[in-house]
C-alpha cells in the first residue's frame, strides 16, 4: 500500500509595522530576498500586490479594488470621509487575505506582509469620530501574524530619512514638517498600545543601519519561528 504523501507544512505570516519612514518596506524586501535565497517558499505582499497566482480574473478584480483604494484622486478621497475609507480598506485587506495570503499559507509558503493593518488601526485611533472598536472589528478576521516586527522610531528621525511626505502622512492636518511630526508621533503612540508580548518583536531602529535591523529581524525568525536564513 502506497503511503499518503506528507502534509505540506503551513506557511508563516511575518508582518512589519511602524510609522511612515521607519524602514518597513526596505526590511520586508530584504527578508523576502533572504528567505528566497535560503530556499524557503516565500511571498512578499504590499499594498500594490494584485496578483492571484494562476487566476487572471481574480487578479483583475483585485487590481480594480486596489485602484479604488490606493490610486484614487486625493480630492475625491477626502470627500468620501473616514468611515467610507475604513470600510474600503477593510474590503481590500479582506480580499487580499482571502485570495492571496490564505492559499499561500496553506501551500506552505511564508508571507512577508508589508503595510499591514496595524498602522491603519493606529491612524484611525488618532482620527476623531471613528470608533476604535469598529476599526478593530472590521480587521479582526484577518489571518493572525506569527510574528509582528515593529520598527520603532521617532517622527523627526523618520522625516529626516524620508525627506518628503504626503498629506495622508500628516493625517491631512497640514503641509508643514511639524504637522508630519505631530501626527506620526501620535500614530506611534497608538502602535505601541497594540504591542503584544510574545507575538511582537519591537526594535528601536533609531540610529541603526539597515544591516543591523536585518540581523535583528533574521535572528527573531530563527529563534521564534525556527526559520533560518
Amino acid at each position: 500500500m502506497t503511503p499518503p504523501p506528507p502534509e505540506t507544512a503551513h506557511g508563516r505570516v511575518i508582518t512589519l509595522t511602524g510609522i511612515d519612514g521607519a524602514g518597513k518596506s526596505t526590511l520586508a524586501s530584504r527578508l523576502h530576498q533572504a528567505l528566497a535565497d535560503a530556499g524557503h517558499p516565500v511571498l512578499l505582499i504590499g499594498k500594490n500586490n494584485t496578483t492571484v497566482p494562476m487566476d487572471t480574473e481574480l487578479s483583475a478584480y483585485l487590481d480594480r479594488l486596489n485602484a479604488l483604494v490606493y490610486r484614487r484622486d486625493p480630492r475625491v478621497a477626502q470627500a468620501c470621509g473616514d468611515h467610507y475609507w475604513l470600510l474600503a480598506l477593510a474590503a481590500w485587506y479582506t480580499l487580499q487575505d482571502t485570495v492571496v495570503i490564505q492559499p499561500a499559507l496553506a501551500a506552505g509558503t511564508h508571507v512577508i506582509l508589508d503595510n499591514a493593518h496595524h498602522k491603519i488601526l493606529a491612524r484611525y485611533a488618532v482620527t476623531p469620530g471613528v470608533s476604535t472598536p469598529l476599526a478593530e472589528q472590521v480587521f479582526a478576521h484577518l489571518s493572525e501574524p506569527d510574528l509582528v516586527i515593529f520598527l520603532r522610531i521617532g517622527a523627526r528621525e523618520a522625516l529626516a530619512r524620508k525627506g518628503a511626505f504626503t498629506s495622508l502622512e500628516t493625517g491631512h492636518s497640514g503641509a508643514r514638517r511639524e504637522d508630519f511630526v505631530r501626527y506620526q508621533d501620535a500614530v506611534l503612540g497608538h502602535l505601541r498600545e497594540q504591542e503584544r508580548p510574545g507575538g511582537w518583536l519591537s526594535i528601536d531602529v533609531t540610529g541603526m543601519d539597515r544591516d543591523a535591523v536585518f540581523e535583528a529581524a533574521a535572528g527573531a525568525l530563527a529563534d521564534r519561528l525556527h526559520i533560518t536564513i
